[in-house]
């Protein structure tokens, strides 16, 4: 009699074989190509080398496309400059605004000054008194003639001072849209030949003072030039209420308020000014790279903003000693204990790049300089 056979047994047994079957199939379909690719992978990252083998013979393997890269931030011509207070003193007018442009000499802030004002009267009250009694004295020869250079120039001091302040109401009313450019430009040109005129008075004084026999002072010709001395420091003093453009530019940011009090402190920037006009990037070279820079090397700059446009521009500066990081590197990119050599690039044209935007820098081989 024969044994029966169990069909549990037989099913189980037919699916092992199966499964047998597609797992070596599987493996001798995978593993072929991808031992191809790695080694196709390996091939193509090896591009440190200068040559490489292929079928017994050596050929030459291209050199990498950067000499060296890192982190730079963009910023205008000249840098960002934080422009602040003088003097402490309340905000009491702020007449810019963000992205005006401004020239040398621009009023952009204006600190509270009725004290400074107030000295100015006394002073220039003291001054007239003097003037008079130094007039009631003879004067002759050399004397004389320092009298009318010492004139001159206290003259001159007055004048500049008034102009100033015709120069300051038109660009007021300029920008109030009461006033014109061309009532703007006349004043700035009067208060420039205002300061030329003091500097050429200033100087005959000087060459009267150095002639030989020049008598000394009288008690009220020194008692006259010290309250011409006072006065012209009561004249400072309403100037320094003043915060003026220190060079042509825009205007980046207004970090101070009216009503708050300004400190004459660097932390404590009033207005913040740069020059458009030409832009730059501060790259931060790592120390491995620093013989790989130099000046006049021409490099590519990307933003993420920009993804699919690249700026041209060549290294004008190059640090003489290494530094901590300025930019913070995002990810893993760099350790924080790494020194940098800082790299300015002059970027060519007007590129779109915002002030303070973050890029990499590649720098280019000498060979391949004319090619991206």
């Amino acid at each position: 009699m024969l044994n029966k056979v169990n069909p549990t047994a037989i099913t189980l047994a037919i699916a092992g074989i199966l499964a047998v079957a597609v797992g070596f199939y599987v493996n001798s379909v995978s593993w072929g190509p991808v031992a191809e690719q790695k080694n196709t992978q390996a091939t193509a990252g090896d591009t440190s080398k200068a040559t490489a083998t292929t079928n017994g013979k050596e050929a030459a393997v291209p050199r990498p496309t950067w000499a060296a890269s890192a982190t730079g931030r963009v910023e205008p011509k000249g840098g960002e400059v934080r422009v602040g207070a003088e003097v402490p003193g309340r905000i009491v007018n702020i007449p810019i605004a963000i992205n005006d442009r401004v020239k040398r000499g621009d009023l952009l802030l204006r600190l509270d000054d009725d004290d400074a004002l107030t000295k100015v009267s006394a002073a220039k009250a003291e001054e007239q008194v003097r003037v008079r009694e130094r007039n009631e004295e003879d004067a002759r020869g050399q004397q004389l003639d320092r009298r009318n250079a010492e004139d001159a120039v206290a003259s001159a001091e007055r004048a500049v001072y008034a102009a100033q302040q015709e120069f300051d109401d038109a660009l007021d009313q300029k920008r109030k849209s009461n006033g014109s450019d061309d009532a703007v430009d006349k004043a700035r040109t009067k208060l420039d030949d205002a300061n030329k005129t003091l500097a050429d008075k200033r100087a005959n004084l000087t060459t009267v003072n150095a002639k030989t026999g020049m008598p000394l002072p009288t008690r009220l010709e020194s008692a006259l030039a010290v309250a011409r001395a006072e006065l012209t420091g009561a004249e400072l003093g309403v100037e320094h209420t003043r915060v003026r453009a220190p060079f042509e530019g825009t205007v980046l940011n207004v970090v101070g308020k009216e009503g708050e009090i300004a400190a004459p402190s660097p932390d404590n920037p009033l207005v913040v000014l740069g020059d458009l006009s030409t832009m730059k990037v501060r790259a931060e070279v790592e120390e491995r790279d620093a013989a790989k820079v130099h000046v006049g090397q021409r490099v590519v700059v990307r933003a993420d903003a920009y993804p699919d446009q690249d700026f041209e521009g060549s290294i004008s500066s190059v640090a003489q000693s290494l530094s901590q990081p300025n930019i913070i590197s995002r990810g893993p990119r760099r350790p924080n204990d790494v020194e940098v050599l800082e790299a300015v690039v002059d970027l060519d044209g007007q590129p779109p790049l915002l002030t303070g935007m973050r890029v990499d820098v590649f720098f280019k081989h000498d060979a391949t300089a004319s090619t991206k």
